[in-house]
Order: structure tokens, then sequence, then C-alpha cells
């Protein structure tokens, strides 16, 4: 696709803004370049697999380990957030856990750069080509379903709680159906009772849960 300027833009973007990211818990750019008509990110090695596969290979994780996954994750996405970036495609298999147990975010490609909002070629690449819903279906945040340019990140909170869903229970939230009538869960349907599924997990898990999938941004923990 890189003869589409939207997605060749995005990706340079999204490279020159993992540059600035510098955590454990962030896959790290090494570099960006070209070879012939071919444009690559070249990243650090994590040793590992990634927490989509680890459920499916080895079944539900135990409610420590789940919390001590979604923990790292959220220790990643603060200083994206920080500096304005919303990753918006938080999801198990872009979340990877290196041998040494680690969890280290993968793909900033959906990154929404909310400083470059004054910068009209930044802000609008997305918006010029009518891609208006940006995300995996099964970890959409509702605002979000409705308009990615509206997503902040409160917006990767929701997200980050449909992955603790599914790292419990081997399951999105909503994973019944069409892509279309998935979008519609989430706007419209109460969340799934973690309780229900898992009746194991600590009480104070499954609150902050149900806080991180509120259907309004503003109900959610804001960071």
């Amino acid at each position: 696709r890189v003869d589409q300027t939207s997605f060749l833009a995005r990706f340079e973007r999204e490279a020159r803004e993992a540059f600035r990211l510098n955590h454990p818990n962030i896959v790290r750019p090494i570099d960006l370049d070209t070879s012939g008509a071919i444009h690559f990110i070249a990243m650090e090695y994590v040793d590992g697999v990634d927490l989509h596969a680890r459920v499916k290979q080895a079944g539900p994780l135990g409610d420590r380990e789940a919390a001590d996954y979604v923990r790292q994750a959220a220790l990643g996405l603060h200083p994206a957030h920080e500096e304005g970036l919303v990753p918006r495609d938080i999801k198990p298999a872009n979340l990877l856990l290196d041998r040494h147990g680690i969890v280290k975010i993968l793909d900033f490609g959906l990154a929404l750069a909310r400083s470059d909002d004054d910068d009209d070629e930044a802000a609008s690449l997305t918006q010029e080509h009518d891609e208006k819903v940006l995300g995996t279906a099964d970890y959409l945040a509702p605002e979000q379903a409705r308009d990615s340019h509206v997503a902040d990140r409160r917006s990767d909170i929701y997200a980050l709680g449909c992955t603790l869903f599914y790292l419990l229970t081997g399951r999105a939230p909503f994973a019944k159906g069409s892509i279309a009538e998935r979008i519609q869960a989430h706007m419209k349907r109460p969340p799934p009772n973690l309780l229900e599924e898992r009746g194991d997990v600590p009480p104070a898990i499954a609150e902050l849960y149900f806080r991180m999938l509120e259907k309004h941004p503003d109900a959610r923990p804001q960071t």
C-alpha cells in the first residue's frame, strides 16, 4: 500500500513517534529505512510470545499473572500517553511476553498524536481517506467505534480492560457475531460479569475490570 499516501505517511509517523519513547514495557524501534520500494522499521527482537497466543496455547491465566501483565502494559502506556500518543490498538496480540516475564507493547501503527492536532497534515491523515474506524473490533472503545479521532488515553484503558477479560477467560468480552454486531455490543450492551466466568478472581480486580469497561470515558480510570 505504499502508493497510498495515507498508509505510508502513517507508517513513517509511527516510526518518528515511537523513537520518542524509551521504556522497558514498549518494544524499542531501532531504525527507519527503505530498500527499493520496501519501507521498514527495524525493532528490538523480543524472544517470547504474544499474550493472545499464550492464552490459546495454555488456557486462561491465573488472576495474579493476568493482573501483572495488565499492570506492565499500563506502565508502558503511561509514558506514551504523557507524550500525547494514543496507540488505539491495545489487544493481547500486541502485548509481547518475553522469557523473563516482561510485557512489551508492540505496534503503534494506529497511534494518534494528540500533540499534532495543530498540524493539519498529521491531523487529517486518516480523515482525508475516510478511515473513520481504526482498531480491532473485539477491543474497541465505544467512542473509538464512533470516530477514532476522538480516542484518548481512556480508550486504551477500555481496550486494556477487554484484554484483562481475555486473559482471564480465553475470549474477548463481546466476541460473538459480525464485526458490526460486536461494535454495537461495545456501544450498547453491558460487559459480561467477570465473576460469573471466574469466581476465583478477587472482587477488587473484577471491580477494576467493570470500571475500565464503562461506556463513557469519564467513568473509567483516567490514567
